[in-house]
């Protein structure tokens, strides 16, 4: 379901998939966020997304003028999550609002996943 936006020019219909995908670049410009997580886990295992694939790891609802995203992320290790997540939503709330002019009304950051960084030595 797609939002229309009319303006004196003419309309505007921004998609979820849109939107998702606003969110999850936004999101993984954030320090601590390795990528975007699958949405669906299984055998408790996620799988990282590519770039490409940034609106898989993102749920978006469109009730009326609000907006409720729902990310799926895989963080670094070593990294506090309650700062990287409160992070995350607030530039996501951020960009996806000064981009689409549309009202974000509730973010939820699940963190799917802890990933080792490739240049840690083993021990």
């Amino acid at each position: 379901m797609a939002k229309e936006i009319r303006t004196d020019i003419g309309k505007l219909a921004l998609s979820e998939e849109a939107i998702a995908t606003i969110a999850g670049a936004a999101a993984t410009e954030c320090y601590g966020v390795v990528g975007m997580a699958g949405r669906k886990m299984t055998d408790g295992i996620s799988e990282l997304l590519g770039q490409e694939n940034l609106a898989k790891g993102v749920d978006v609802t469109i009730d009326g003028d609000d907006l409720y995203i729902t990310l799926y992320v895989v963080l670094g290790y070593g990294v506090k999550i309650p700062e990287v997540a409160r992070m995350v939503a607030d530039k996501v709330r951020y960009t996806v609002e000064n981009l689409t002019g549309l009202k974000v009304k509730k973010i939820t950051v699940n963190v799917e996943g802890l990933r080792l960084q490739e240049d840690v030595e083993s021990w």
